[in-house]
């Protein structure tokens, strides 16, 4: 998922990492794991700030995201 589908107005995010990272470049690695998200199936919930919204573009098919009411 990408941010664009997010509401800005959303407070919370919820991240879940879904695909693994071999093949993954060394930036998306980072950016996994800079989300919180320590090993496949971990979730994590996130304050929906444009920051956190352009880590989910750069990693968006690793990862679900739902929006946390």
């Amino acid at each position: 998922m990408q941010s664009k589908h997010i509401d800005p107005a959303v407070d919370k995010v919820r991240v879940t990492w879904v695909k693994s990272t071999i093949g993954a470049t060394k930036g998306q690695r980072a950016t996994v794991k800079a989300l919180g998200l320590r090993r496949l199936g971990d979730t994590v919930e996130k304050a929906n700030s444009a920051v956190i919204r352009g880590m989910i573009d750069k990693v968006g098919h690793l990862v679900t995201v739902e929006v946390v009411d």
